[in-house]
């Protein structure tokens, strides 16, 4: 089936999904969730196939990682569509209402996009976390995973798809696009006027592409080479303990820090100790020659290691005189993300906050806590780093766009 067919398939679905109750739409998210769990072990066949072919094609052992599923990774998964459940609908909620002086009542309400189409990389998850999101918040959704996970998502989908319509929804809320023709990905950068929005995951080449080639508006998300500036007035001990998380809490995600900064006032008493502790966590430190005196294991930072999203046990670490100057490399160096400051000065967190041009910024807290979840959101379908629409982490209302309802009675202008 083409693209165009499938979009065009996606539409009709959506319509249905846009005046479906919450009642429904929640009954179809625990359908899904409790037939994730009754079907783990073709799941976990289709998984393993993907995965013999990932070792046998040489995928790192990060790569394999994020495609592997086992029983207890299935289960988070479904356990993911129950929470989503229980979060408030956003479709129907009204972001404001007036009465006008000519007496008609005005009303902006959330409504769903339509057809939310969706490419991704490597982590099955994402099939299914996508797939809810979009139900809930009353979208259909257009998957298109990579060839890696292609087993995997075929079978996670199928099984979606059952369960939806089990429920009295139209399977077609949720469909899979061919991952291993790459004319699916331009099929559906193009099917503007039946697609309504697209959103990349990935890494920074497949954002640049989407965004680039895209004909469909496209949300961009994810792509994060973030910064912790250690500021002059920082107590040690918390820096040393928040850069370290940021680093090393988990090495693949778009909010783990990639650039440490540090002030010229605190660094003889911070980097020592610093620099221990990432040597213990396996950390490779790309450093400035400031950062090099205070140890031989420092690799000589380039320009290119400031501006590179590791993704791995690697960070860039650089000295700078002064807050200015932590700015001023942060605006040249940083995607938008997420950025930090610790401090025990007030007036610098104020100042940090103000002038750093970010979808979010965090003062004495590590930049692993930009998530979703982590925010109280529950479900989210990426962090977008635009400022147009949403900015941050994509929750359920940032899955809708808005309408007008003005009632009158009879009123004429």
């Amino acid at each position: 089936m083409s693209v165009v067919e499938q979009a065009r398939r996606a539409r009709d679905a959506a319509e249905a999904l846009a005046v479906a109750t919450r009642t429904a739409k929640d009954a179809a998210l625990h359908a899904m969730a409790d037939a994730l769990v009754a079907r783990t072990p073709e799941i976990l066949a289709a998984n393993a196939t993907d995965l013999a072919a990932g070792r046998e094609a040489g995928l790192t052992a990060a790569v394999l990682d994020r495609l592997a599923l086992d029983a207890g990774r299935v289960a988070g998964i479904a356990d993911a569509l129950r929470q989503m459940a229980a979060l408030p609908d956003p479709v129907g909620e009204v972001v404001r209402g007036s009465t006008l002086p000519n007496g008609l009542e005005l009303r902006q309400v959330r409504v769903p996009f339509g057809v939310v189409g969706i490419i991704y990389e490597a982590r099955p998850n994402v099939t299914v976390d996508a797939a809810g999101i979009c139900l809930k918040s009353g979208n259909a959704a257009l998957l298109r995973g990579s060839s890696s996970a292609a087993h995997s998502n075929a079978a996670l989908v199928a099984v979606l798809r059952d369960a939806v319509a089990g429920a009295g929804l139209p399977a077609d809320a949720v469909q899979l696009l061919d991952a291993t023709s790459r004319d699916s990905v331009k099929e559906l950068m193009r099917a503007r006027g039946l697609v309504d929005v697209l959103i990349p995951r990935g890494g920074a080449s497949l954002i640049r592409t989407v965004v680039e080639e895209s004909t469909v508006p496209v949300i961009e998300t994810g792509v994060g080479n973030c910064h912790v500036y250690v500021d002059a007035a920082a107590d040690v001990a918390k820096a040393v303990a928040i850069a370290l998380n940021a680093k090393t809490q988990r090495l693949s995600t778009c909010n783990t820090a990639e650039s440490l900064l540090v002030h010229a006032g605190v660094a003889d008493a911070f980097l020592p100790a610093m620099l221990a502790a990432f040597a213990d966590a396996g950390v490779t430190v790309h450093g400035s020659p400031e950062v090099a005196a205070h140890s031989d294991a420092v690799v000589p930072a380039t320009e290119e290691d400031f501006a590179t999203e590791y993704l791995s046990a690697d960070i860039a670490v650089a000295v700078v005189d002064s807050l200015d100057a932590a700015v001023a490399h942060i605006r040249r160096y940083g995607t938008g993300h997420t950025e930090a400051i610790v401090t025990d000065s007030q007036s610098a967190a104020r100042e940090f906050v103000a002038r750093v041009d970010a979808a979010a910024v965090m003062v004495n807290a590590s930049t692993r806590f930009t998530d979703g979840g982590e925010f109280g959101f529950g479900a989210e379908i990426g962090i977008s780093t635009q400022k147009l629409h949403a900015r941050g982490p994509m929750g359920l209302p940032e899955l809708t766009s808005t309408k007008y309802v003005v009632t009158g009675d009879g009123h004429l202008r």
